[in-house]
């Protein structure tokens, strides 16, 4: 269980996804007075080198964010996206992308003096990594880190003394069963705080979980009363390719969605404008699409 680590996969096609709507989201969250509790149940180490030897062993950020920032649109940046870069800019010189912030860098950027992060990691080194890391913002007890599993660590902190909360789920999907722990945790935290923004990512990969858990959510949200959004991002065609010798080339990860329960009221216009910009530049074949659609 501790194989997967996100610095192979940082700045791909679906933190290009993820990260823009986790901004859009949060800036909007964070224009109420009142305080906002942030959960982010897999943390990851927080920060990442593009230029490491994890990122340049995968090169995913070069088919991603690099990707994203290399091409000059035809028509500029909707503000979702440019929001974006311009976040990942500021952990930046000008013009050298060597640092790519991780979720828990990107919610803590945009945190007030009122407003709390909790980041759950399992992992060993990650873990130690990321304290190492969150440790540089000096940000006190604004920001906690638990070495615990976020899937059953969550509980214990919904609902939240000022009643407004952001939940951020991303698990690696390495273990199958994190498909069935992500629908059972929203399922239990929709119960304890049913008025809590969840943000849940997946891959969209040819396995039936993955097709299978967006439908769950969405079935969720609805016997909830509760409004949803489900976005998602294709970038290449999901088959099984053959080399030159004949040996089956799998295609990595083709696309990834995005799926919130209580989303904000502004964000579907924003990712109506961002989605097929992203399609345009980080498209791989002709299979490159995009989706949007929301209910409740």
């Amino acid at each position: 269980m501790f194989s997967y680590r996100h610095a192979f996969h940082a700045g791909n096609h679906a933190d290009v996804l993820k990260h823009t709507v986790l901004l859009a989201v949060l800036r909007h969250m964070t224009q109420k007075d009142t305080a906002l509790n942030v959960f982010d149940t897999h943390a990851g180490a927080g920060l990442y080198r593009l230029d490491g030897d994890f990122a340049k062993t995968s090169e995913e950020a070069a088919e991603g964010f690099l990707k994203l920032v290399a091409t000059k649109p035809a028509t500029p940046f909707a503000p979702a996206l440019q929001d974006y870069v311009d976040m990942v800019a500021g952990f930046n010189s000008t013009n050298h992308w060597s640092v790519y912030p991780g979720s828990p860098f990107i919610i803590q950027s945009l945190l007030r003096d009122r407003d709390k992060l909790k980041l759950f990691e399992l992992h060993p080194t990650d873990t130690k990594t990321l304290m190492a890391n969150i440790a540089q913002l000096e940000a006190g007890r604004q920001v906690a880190i638990l070495r615990e599993d976020g899937f059953e660590g969550l509980k214990k902190f919904l609902p939240p003394p000022s009643r407004r909360a952001l939940v951020l789920c991303d698990p690696s999907y390495e273990v199958k069963n994190d498909y069935a722990r992500v629908t059972a945790m929203v399922a239990d935290a929709m119960v304890r705080f049913a008025t809590g923004t969840y943000a849940v990512w997946y891959p969209i990969i040819p396995r039936p979980e993955a097709h299978d858990l967006p439908k769950k959510l969405k079935t969720l949200a609805n016997k909830s009363g509760k409004s949803w959004l489900h976005a998602t991002l294709t970038v290449k065609s999901s088959k099984l390719l053959q080399d030159a010798e004949g040996e089956v080339v799998r295609p990595g990860l083709p696309a990834s969605g995005m799926f919130l329960i209580n989303p904000p009221h502004t964000l579907k216009a924003a990712l109506k404008d961002a989605l097929p910009q992203m399609v345009e530049l980080l498209k791989q074949d002709a299979n490159a699409t995009s989706t949007l659609e929301s209910g409740g």
